[in-house]
Order: structure tokens, then sequence, then C-alpha cells
């Protein structure tokens, strides 16, 4: 699929300010007045502007990647140690599962790659003093909204633990457990808030490390804790939560320190700038409208959820099992689109608009290539996933039946997601948004017609669910080929 032609726009004039040498993508600094903007002819000199599209892509992907390959397997290792304490705390763990979610895909994919884009356009336009100053302005929302998401679901979580079907114990076990994880909220969005911040400058080897290193410590804190191995109390799911608590507030302090004297690309005025709206819209006008895409796919899910769980505890939990493996995906497609979103902000930033759209539907195909792989094998042998967390028959097999159905949709939902990154860059992210509307609609309406009906089965619902990912990919590679972007 083409993207149809689109004018190219005019370079953007070089400042008269200079400095004395430049950076490369992966943020080394060089001596200089970093209190003076570069040029936009500097800026083009960077190999997110000039280097061939795809190996660059490919190599500011990999480091992204591997650090989320970790991610994926602290979500392993959660639902494992989770796992060994049985079927209600698996089940309660279903319930939470999808906030938790959308605290990440919020922080880091959304408002995160608003920050990134807001970045990146400055700096392809040439102007570093304003990346700083976005910069400070982004740790500001993080902070802020972190603050604001842990107050609403420390106080409220048990009532949408219980919206999505929770009853009981496994109700109980879900509060006591989302009210310890969740009060670590606002660590997450700075966290992520500040990785961010230097994937913008195109540096992608130092977030991901931190990344890497996060989820290391979370592994080992969690399974420490939550099974109270070695020394260690044994804190049960409590214990997991603080686990990553722990490696959150960790990351938070590297990535300040980074920042401050690591680097010099971007220097954060901490003294004498006052916050300002135009700096904020700059960041919220993609942000905060990407933001929606985040909370429409957890909708999605959690509507799935009560669903699957009016079926019982064996299928909510096996569904769980299932489900985890799908959203662990977004990683894997994250770690493809987030590499993308410098490349296409400092092409916009420097008015090439042709690259800018051809590093997107690059992004697109990597992510439905690597996915399509994922799905196939789980379909195959879906045991390979499920047997990981329990030996329960009745759990597997809705695990199974889940993987079986679900696989076929990864490669859309793949390219769905890396096209979305790829817009947050250009700045046009209302029709991605809007596929993943279409999504939410399509899951919505044909699931709670199915609900309605006599001897609804788990498989139908599964359906569903891929027929959800297939509109989603579909609806935004249409989307990105339509949208003019200059």
């Amino acid at each position: 699929m083409n993207p149809p032609v689109a004018r190219a726009a005019m370079p953007v004039a070089a400042t008269t300010a200079t400095t004395t040498t430049n950076e490369t993508a992966t943020g080394t600094a060089a001596a200089g007045p970093a209190a003076q903007p570069v040029t936009a002819a500097m800026a083009g000199g960077s190999p997110l502007l000039t280097g061939p599209i795809l190996p660059t892509l490919l190599r500011l992907s990999v480091p992204n990647v591997l650090a989320l390959v970790m991610s994926v397997l602290v979500g392993v290792a959660e639902t494992y140690y989770v796992g060994q304490l049985g079927t209600v705390p698996l089940a309660a763990m279903a319930l939470v599962f999808p906030f938790a979610m959308l605290t990440q895909m919020m922080s880091n994919g959304a408002m995160g790659g608003g920050v990134s884009s807001a970045i990146s356009r400055a700096l392809g336009a040439g102007d570093r003093n304003k990346a700083g100053t976005l910069a400070l302005h982004a740790i500001a929302i993080g902070a802020g909204v972190g603050l604001a998401y842990a107050l609403l679901f420390v106080l409220c979580g048990p009532v949408f633990f219980g919206w999505l079907g929770g009853q009981g114990e496994v109700l109980h076990t879900a509060s006591g457990y989302g009210q310890v994880l969740f009060s670590g909220a606002m660590l997450v969005w700075l966290c992520n808030t500040l990785a961010s911040v230097v994937r913008g400058t195109g540096n992608m080897r130092v977030p991901s490390s931190v990344v890497f290193a996060v989820a290391v410590l979370q592994i080992a804190v969690g399974g420490a804790l939550g099974l109270g191995l070695g020394p260690f109390p044994r804190w049960g799911m409590t214990g997991v939560a603080v686990g990553n608590i722990v490696a959150m507030a960790c990351g938070v302090l590297v990535l300040l320190a980074y920042l401050q004297w690591g680097q010099s690309r971007v220097r954060i005025p901490w003294r004498g700038v006052q916050l300002s709206w135009p700096m904020f819209r700059d960041i919220l006008r993609v942000g905060a409208l990407a933001c929606l895409s985040p909370v429409q796919s957890v909708l999605t899910a959690l509507i799935m959820t009560g669903l699957v769980a009016r079926l019982g505890p064996q299928a909510l939990a096996g569904y769980g099992i299932g489900q985890r493996l799908e959203f662990l995906l977004i990683p894997i497609a994250f770690g493809v689109g987030v590499a993308s979103v410098p490349m296409v902000g400092m092409a916009m930033g420097a008015g090439q608009v042709q690259r800018a759209r051809r590093v997107a539907w690059a992004a697109g195909w990597v992510a439905a290539v690597a996915l399509t792989g994922i799905g196939a094998l789980v379909v195959l042998w879906p045991q390979l996933w499920s047997r990981i967390f329990t030996t329960d028959a009745q759990v597997l097999h809705h695990a199974d039946l889940y993987l079986r159905m679900a696989g076929p949709g990864f490669a859309f939902f793949g390219m769905g997601l890396a096209l979305y990154f790829a817009a947050l860059g250009s700045g046009r992210i209302w029709g991605p948004v809007l596929a993943g509307t279409a999504r939410l609609v399509v899951v919505a309406g044909l699931g709670l017609w199915l609900s309605q009906q006599a001897g609804v089965t788990a498989q139908s619902l599964f359906l569903v669910v891929t027929a959800g990912m297939v509109v989603y990919g579909l609806g935004t590679a249409w989307a990105v080929w339509r949208t003019r972007w200059d």
C-alpha cells in the first residue's frame, strides 16, 4: 500500500545561531554552547534525517525491542508468581491488569509519544532551546497526571473491579493488590515521560537500557517479596506490586541523572523558566488526543473481560492468561513504532514530508511481519504460553482457545499500532484514534449482542476479539494512507 503523493514543504530556514558541533542519533553529546539552538542545516545532518530508512529504523528498534522483551518477561514472571498463589489471585490479577496496562500505555505510548514528537520536531527545526523547555513541561505533565491517576485508582479501584464482574474473594484480592500497585502510578508516569524525552532526541539506547534494568529489578524484587524467596517475607500479591514501585523509582532517578549530567542535546531549564500554555499545548495537542487510543484499547479489553467473567472463574482466568499475551504484543510493536517517532518528527520539522511517510509505512510492515510470526506460533502451539502459568485443565482449555482464535489478528494489530506511533511523530493522529474507536464499537456491539444469545460460548466471544484487531489494523492503514501530512 503506497501513500498518496504529499507535497514537500520548504526546508526550514537556518537560524543564525551556531554551535561547535552536532550530536549523532545515538545521543552522544559533543562539546559546545548548549544554550544555543542548532541550525536547521545541522539538524538535517542527523542520521535520522539522512540515513537509509529501513536500516536506520531497525537500528533504532533493536534496543527498544530487546528492552521490551524484558518487559514481556516481567509480565510472564508476575503471572507465574501469582499463578503459584492460586486460581483466585490469578482471576483477581485479570481484573487489575487492564488498568495497570492503561497506565503504561498512556504514559509511555500516548502521552510519551506526544512528548517525543514535540521534542523531535523542535530539534528537526533546529530549536534546541525549545526542546529543553518542552522537556520541562513534559515532566510537569507526567507528575500531575500520574498523581491524579494514583488517587483515582487507589480510591475508586474496587468500584472499577466490581464493574468487571469481580465478586467476593476475587474482588477483595483485586482491591488490595490494586491499591498497592496504583499508589506508585506517579513513578510510572515520570519514568516513562523521562524516557520519552530522551527518545525524542533520537537516543534509543539509554532509555532502553534503563527499561531493561528496571524490568530485571522488578522481576527480582517482585518475586522475592511475592513468594518469600530466601530471607524475604512472603507478601503475596502485595509483594509483586511493591516490586513495580521500587523498580520505577530507581528508573526515575537514573533518567533524571542522565538528562542532567549525561548529555547536552536537550538542556532542561530547571530555573528561570515559567510554565506556559503554548508549550503545554505543543505536547498535549498530540499526546492528549493520543491518550484516547489506549483508553479505547483498555475499554475494549474491559468489555470483553466483563463478558467472559459471566462464564465463570476458570474462563476468566484462562482469558486473563491469553489476554496478557495480547497486551504484551504492544511492547513489541511499540519497539518498532516508537523508533519511528523521532524519525518522523525530525523529518516533519525539517520539511521532509515524503521521508516521514516512508518511515511510517516501513514501521507498519516491520511490526506486521514480527507479529505474524508470534500469531502463527500461538495458533499452532498455544501451550507454549498457557502452561507457563497453570495446570488447571479448564483454565488451560480457555487460554488455548483464546490464543487459537486471536492469533490470526496479531499481524493487523501490529501494523495498526506501529502506524499509530508514526502518526504521533507527524502530529496527525485523528485517523488512528478513530480506527481505535471502530475496533471498540465492533467488540462492544458484537460482544454484547452475543452475550444476550442463548448458549453463548467462549469461542464466539474470542472471535469477536480477532474481528476487532482486523478492523483496527485496516482502519489505521487506510487513515494514514488518506491523511495528508504536509
